[in-house]
């Protein structure tokens, strides 16, 4: 009787390892998975709209097959971007031939309507350009370590977006405003981000 209890005692404890060990296996499978589903590091953005409970996701549960139609929109999104960022780029050169113009007749009604159409067509191409970048679905991996094209595009990428907000933020402060302080500070931030924008397409090409 004693060496029963044993055995049945040693056969539970087998049994219970075993599933023990099953159910931890299974466990490390799925958080494997998981992982190889998103990169390491996603944007903010990224992750809000495309995680695993990003809002359009639709409380559906991530799977490989969710991710490869992700690549596929991934894909027509960055294209849309670079689309819009030649869009943009013509607009800011529009703006570069037309602004020097007005600074120096800024009384001219024709050149102010061009310069705000300009500067219209610029603020809403740009803004759909950083959308398509910023709210594509992350890629399967981050491959951009270290220093790389894609890193330079980034960092340019926060250069300009500062300079258009600060140039929008002067435009409005100089609007029926002729303070040539804040003409000068206007015209620099344009520079820049006309500058770091057109360096931005430049590093991205080279990759």
């Amino acid at each position: 009787m004693k060496h029963l209890l044993i055995g049945i005692s040693f056969l539970f404890i087998f049994i219970t390892g075993f599933s023990q060990t099953d159910s931890l296996l299974n466990s490390l499978q799925t958080t494997t998975a998981k992982q190889d589903l998103f990169p390491k590091k996603m944007l903010f953005t990224q992750r809000l709209a495309w995680g695993e409970k990003g809002f359009l996701r639709f409380g559906k549960t991530v799977t490989p097959e969710m991710r490869m139609e992700d690549m596929k929109i991934r894909r027509k999104m960055l294209v849309t971007h670079q689309i819009l960022g030649v869009v943009t780029m013509a607009g800011f050169v529009g703006q570069a031939i037309v602004g020097p113009k007005l600074y120096n007749d800024p009384t001219n009604r024709s050149l102010k309507q061009t310069h705000e159409a300009l500067a219209l067509l610029v603020n809403t191409t740009y803004s759909m350009t950083a959308l398509m970048s910023l709210f594509a679905p992350p890629p399967m991996v981050n491959r951009d370590k270290g220093f790389s094209a894609i890193r330079l595009h980034k960092w340019l990428a926060v250069v300009h977006m500062t300079g258009m907000i600060a140039t929008n933020i002067l435009a409005a402060q100089m609007d029926g405003n002729r303070n040539q302080q804040l003409m000068k500070y206007h015209r620099a931030a344009a520079y820049t981000t006309f500058a770091s924008y057109l360096a931005a397409m430049i590093v991205i090409k080279l990759k």
